[in-house]
């Protein structure tokens, strides 16, 4: 188990007071490539950003990689999702100034875990894993939209995380950059083990996962 969400409820208090999301209790498995899928505003981004750490403004308990994760610091939360999550979302957020490579050696640069070197061969092994190692020194600006989630999916891989979290990672793709992803997504849970759940609209990217979660009205109803 790597991570075990209990008993999530979640509130918005403005302009009026709505319960988002209303005792949500599930588990993932270490390796396991899972999506949750439901209708607009069925409360499974808010579950998504909940379950990154980054927002911490709920009820219930989280715990990720054994560790209990409620209560802490702003800056242990953020050296823990640095260290253990990778995100990929539906807008890439890439800094256009920036070259593909120096974009996937972000994260690793503000862990300071690795020296220069190694940040940096990393970044190259990871878009060599998507394709990309080519378009290494080009600038993110000047890529394709389907080559700008190639080069996020890298950069959320370069600290090696236990888990990646995405937020519609295919939302703005064709169907061939669709399957790409999903493809990269899949290669990740079998061969490297590492645990997926994204959040999608996409019926064949979730069809293909090992589990889909169907959440309507706040709640699970299904997975």
């Amino acid at each position: 188990m790597i991570l075990q969400a209990k008993n999530i409820t979640k509130f918005f208090h403005d302009p009026e007071t709505v319960e988002v999301l209303k005792q949500v209790d599930f588990a993932v498995e270490e390796g396991e490539f899972l999506s949750i899928v439901g209708k607009s505003g069925c409360g499974k981004s808010t579950l998504l950003y909940i379950l990154s750490t980054m927002d911490t403004d709920y009820e219930g308990e989280l715990d990720i990689k054994g560790k209990r994760l409620n209560g802490w610091s702003q800056n242990q939360l953020a050296r823990f999702r640095n260290e253990n999550l990778g995100f990929v979302f539906q807008f890439h957020f890439l800094l256009p100034e920036f070259t593909a490579l120096r974009n996937v050696m972000m994260p690793a640069l503000k862990l300071g875990k690795y020296s220069y070197a190694e940040i940096e061969q990393r970044a190259m092994d990871k878009l060599k894993m998507v394709e990309m190692e080519a378009f290494s020194h080009k600038m993110a600006s000047k890529l394709s939209g389907g080559q700008q989630q190639r080069v996020a999916i890298a950069r959320a891989l370069v600290n090696d995380p236990a888990i990646i979290m995405g937020d519609e990672p295919t939302g703005n793709l064709d169907k061939v950059n669709s399957q790409r992803v999903f493809e990269i997504f899949q290669e990740l849970a079998r061969k490297n083990h590492q645990t997926i759940i994204t959040v999608t609209h996409d019926q064949d990217f979730a069809a293909g996962s090992d589990r889909i979660i169907e959440m309507s009205d706040g709640q699970i109803i299904a997975g």
